[in-house]
């Protein structure tokens, strides 16, 4: 599966089988989440085996079942720190896809439990990411239009309209897509620049669903076709 086959594929999933991750799809994601960490400047953890998190009240209101396995996604307390959560926590997710696993982004719905993790001085956890083999593969959901969240027009360069429709397929907080990306002109001797911006939403979570968006857009739209802005 390649990654832009994987954005298609991936929906949110919270009911997992009683099967626990292979110890190479473990590694898989370990080895990717030391690139990551590096990269992205984060403390993104693997945590294996470990049922409590999504057992209280607030894992059951979300419906979650038999997640064992999770990524604790932390870092350095930083004014951008809730976009590269979601950059690079989306890689990990569509790499979990592309393996034959299934995830789920969570901001509210686990506990912290003690001795799980660790956190260096100054860093925070700002989500979870259940992972596992779910019962089913999920469900899409309703999204909005290409032209809701863009300015995409009749002139508009096919790239563009593929980012944005690959951005309209990341997981969101409750589905909202607070986004918007916007194509500008290219100046002399550079690539187009695309502007990425986040809406106003009272659930929050805008900026972190704008990394996770960029990252389905750079797919879909192909390197060597655009620069951010």
């Amino acid at each position: 599966m390649t990654l832009q086959e994987a954005i298609s594929a991936r929906h949110s999933v919270r009911a997992y089988k009683e099967q626990p991750l292979t110890d190479a799809d473990a590694q898989a994601l370990q080895d990717k989440i030391e690139q990551l960490n590096r990269e992205g400047q984060l403390h993104i953890q693997l945590i294996r085996n470990e049922p409590k998190a999504f057992l209280g009240p607030f894992a059951r209101y979300g419906k979650f079942r038999n997640v064992t396995d999770y990524l604790v996604m932390a870092g350095v307390k930083a004014d951008d720190l809730d976009e590269r959560i979601g950059y690079y926590g989306e890689q990990l997710v569509l790499l979990a896809q592309t393996l034959g696993m299934n995830t789920c982004w969570v901001g509210l719905s686990y506990t912290k439990i003690p001795d799980t993790y660790v956190l260096d001085e100054g860093e925070v956890i700002k989500a979870y990411i259940a992972i596992g083999y779910g019962e089913t593969q999920g469900v899409s959901h309703k999204i909005k239009r290409v032209d809701q969240v863009s300015n995409v027009s009749d002139e508009t360069p096919d790239w563009f309209r593929r980012g944005v429709e690959a951005a309209l397929l990341a997981p969101t907080a409750v589905n909202q897509q607070k986004f918007s990306f916007e194509l500008l002109p290219a100046k002399d001797g550079q690539l187009p620049r695309v502007r990425a911006k986040k809406g106003f939403s009272l659930i929050g979570y805008t900026q972190m669903d704008l990394g996770i968006a960029k990252y389905h857009f750079e797919i879909a739209a192909g390197e060597g076709n655009f620069q951010w802005a």
